[in-house]
Parts: C-alpha cells; structure tokens; sequence
C-alpha cells in the first residue's frame, strides 16, 4: 500500500513484496495493476522501495529497506556486487538461484512454445563452482579527472565504471593479476578510455587463462600502437608470473561496442594458451570465442557425446555453428564423422589446426554461413548438432530442416526464449521431432543467464 499518497509518482514510497525476477535478474513487484521493476529485491521479500521513474507500462525504482527477508537472502560474496553490472543474483544463495534459472525455463518453454515436456534438476557437476569460475575477462579502462585509472565493469543499467581491484567471479589464476596489472599501467601514464571520448589510448584489458593447465595470456586492447615502453612491459609481466605465456595488443581503432579490433599483435611469448577441453588439446589466442566456464561446457559436450553414442554408436554428425571446434573435436574423437559448418573463417582455420595437432581425422570444417552449407550436407548426415548466437536458429535455416530432418538432433542454447520459440517449430504437435531430454547448464552462475541442451529424436518425415 501507499504510505503518502494512492497515485504513481517519481519519489513515491511504498511497501510492496517481490513476486519474480525479470530476465535481468531485477524484482518484480505489482502495485495497483502497475508493475514494478526493482533491483534486488528478491521473491518473498517484503521491502519499503521508492519509485523513480516511469518507463511504458512499468515504474522501476529503488529499495530503500527491507522488512521482512525473502528465503534464501544472504550478504553479497562481492563487496561491489550491489553497484558493478557484472552479477545480478550475488545477494540469493545458489540453491535458490538455481531453482529460479530452472522454474524460467519451464515457464519459457510453455508460454513462448507451448512446450510442457520434463525438465532435468540443474544439478552442480562435482567440480562446478558458483564463484572463481570465469577463465576470460575484458575489463573497460578509464582515467579520471585526477589521472588515476579506473579498471572494473559498468554500473547496473549505466554506463558508470565501477573501480576494482578483485572480482570473485574470476578464476583466482586471473583474480591475483587484477591489482599488480593495474598498478603497472597506472605507473606508465598512457592515455585510457574505453570510449575514445578522451582521444586515442588504451580501452579494455583482457585476461584469459587456460583453466586445465593455468597457462595466462594478457591482452592490452588499445586504439594505437604508439604506447611508450609497451614492449619493454610486457616482457615485464612474462618474466615476473611464469604461468603468463604471453602478453598481446589488440588494436580497436573504432568507436564501437566490439570490445576487439581485427588486429591484433604479440608484445612478448607466445600469442596462444594451450586449453585441455574433454581430452583434446586446443590452442586458444585473445580473440577465441571459447566458453568461459571450462567445467561446465565440459559437462554439457560428453552429455551431448554420450546421449549421440547411446542411440546409434558413430554415426555422421553435422556441428552448425562450430567455432574453433569445442563440440566438433570431442565428437570426432569419440568416433563420429564429423562436419563442421561455421561462419567466420579464422575460427574454421583454428578448428582444422586444432583437430590436426590431436590427431583426428574424421572431422572436417567448412567456413560459409550455415545456411548456404546445410541443405546440401543434411541428407548424407544422421545427426544434427546446433550451437546458435542468442537469436537463435534463423528461420531459414529452421526451414532447411524441417525439409530433410536428420534421426537426431540436439539444440545446446544459451536464450530460453530463443530456444521456445524454435522447439516450438522443431517439435510441436505437427513437427516431425520428439523431445527426448532437457537439460539446462549453469554456464553463468550470479547472473541470470542459463544454457539448456535440448536432445531430439524424429519421429516422422
């Protein structure tokens, strides 16, 4: 209810409990048929919150104290985890998180596709852990007024760096870096400002280990080269910590959001960390698509390899959307015949290094967009792997195989509404496929993102 006033307003304060959370990980309250977004207030907590302002239909505003705890409350882990934007769920315990990310999916897959089949527990693997789980960061920098630099990640809905010196989130193989890192680029002077408002400089600094062997690379992403003393640094950092294998620069002239340029040059060591992923050896440079949580992405392509083996033994696998083979690779070493489709072709001449330094054989990728490859490979194919962006399948190619279903397909997702709405089309009441397993992943634990793997079996033509 109200306690000064019956109609909405900027600065109105009320007493409201939280029904859900949006796909943002923000509180939803309702109030007189209005809804209202509140960042973190949690389902069941009953809090006092102030309105701020009116956006279409929803009022978003602000906590101010809360009356009564909701279940599974706890105190951030980060003590930056209430203004920096990098997680949204630090101040829920990980059980509840998990059975939040679980109730979604099922809600997605029935509103958006009208999809009702079981979903499995999102159950943690016996090495996944909620925190020290990212083994790739790209940090924005910024110099301030004052000249001190500012490394950290924007505040919630803002575009206000957030300054830090750790971040539990990260492994601690790259946490221990943050402070001396930017105590070192303090000390050189350079020019920083991840937007280029401020002229050329540095942008972003990058981390990235290999989770298996802890080998380190260091990206400096800068819109110049012309960084004094630059080389003489990163042999610096290469000769102090032994598990820093290399220290590159990464040139984004461009005022844009894609944090990384086309170029990208090697200051000291070598360019690449060499990952273990299921067994095989991958080679991975700064700008390698590969996913940040090693363990569970593990987890999800031997649930993917295990489920294809049971069914038929080997068998002729199409990987749509393979980047530099993290599905393909481990396919191929399990004895399937493996086709790799996948659009930027850097990632398809890392994909072929990679499955010529493990040996393999039986696999091989095509660079081209999936759609101009798919309809031609899906008849001499009997299974179909696809692993798209957020946006989904494109429609044409959802069409492509709808023509020529293969007996099995499997769907790996990191969007519910994305995945609902292609399921819907896959294996609805007229499609020709049957849901056999979903299984969601907890790739991003303390946020609200969840990936689910989809396994299908055809049951008409």
């Amino acid at each position: 209810m109200a306690e000064n006033a019956t109609a909405p307003r900027p600065g109105l304060t009320l007493t409201v409990k939280g029904e859900d959370l949006n796909l943002r990980g923000e509180g939803i309250a309702r109030w007189q048929g209005w809804v209202l977004v509140i960042p973190e207030l949690l389902p069941g907590e009953l809090a006092r919150v102030q309105l701020v302002q009116r956006r279409r239909s929803q009022w978003i505003g602000r906590r101010l104290e809360t009356l009564f705890a909701a279940p599974g409350a706890r105190t951030p882990p980060c003590i930056l985890a209430r203004r920096c934007g990098g997680c949204t769920l630090q101040h829920w315990d990980d059980a509840h998180q998990s059975a939040w990310k679980r109730d979604r999916l099922v809600q997605t897959l029935s509103r958006i596709g009208g999809l009702h089949h079981p979903v499995d527990p999102l159950e943690p693997s016996e090495m996944g852990q909620p925190l020290g789980y990212r083994n790739r960061a790209l940090l924005p920098l910024q110099r301030d007024a004052e000249g001190q630099l500012r490394l950290g990640y924007y505040k919630r809905g803002s575009h206000q760096l957030v300054n830090l010196n750790h971040c539990p989130v990260l492994d601690p193989g790259l946490d221990e870096l943050l402070a001396p890192l930017k105590a070192d680029l303090q000390a050189t002077g350079w020019p920083a400002d991840a937007d280029l408002h401020q002229g050329d400089g540095l942008r972003h600094l990058g981390l990235r280990l290999a989770t298996r062997s802890r080998e380190v690379l260091i990206t400096l992403i800068s819109s110049t080269a012309e960084l004094p003393g630059v080389h003489r640094l990163a042999q610096g950092w290469c000769d102090r910590w032994p598990q820093v294998k290399g220290v590159t620069l990464n040139l984004q002239p461009r005022r844009t959001n894609t944090v990384l340029g086309p170029q990208t040059l090697t200051l000291a060591g070598a360019g690449s960390v060499e990952e273990q992923f299921c067994g095989l050896q991958l080679t991975l440079a700064s700008t390698t698509f590969f996913q940040v949580n090693t363990t569970e992405a593990e987890r999800a392509v031997r649930s993917l390899s295990q489920w294809l083996l049971s069914q038929a033994g080997p068998i002729a696998v199409i990987d749509a959307y393979c980047g530099i083979g993290t599905i393909a690779l481990p396919l191929a070493a399990a004895g399937h015949s493996v086709l790799g489709l996948e659009v930027h072709q850097a990632s398809v001449e890392q994909a072929r290094r990679n499955a010529e330094h493990n040996g393999l054989t039986g696999v091989r990728f095509l660079a081209g967009d999936v759609q101009h490859h798919l309809a031609e490979a899906l008849p001499q194919h009997q299974a179909l792997v696809v692993d798209p962006p957020r946006k989904g399948l494109d429609p044409a190619v959802t069409e492509q195989i709808l023509a020529c279903p293969p007996r099995w397909l499997a769907y790996l997702s990191c969007d519910p509404a994305t995945l609902a709405r292609d399921l819907a089309r896959l294996a609805g009441p007229e499609a020709p496929y049957r849901i056999h397993r979903l299984q969601p992943f907890d790739f991003f634990p303390q946020t609200s993102h969840l990936e689910c793997l989809a396994l299908l079996e055809r049951v008409s033509s």
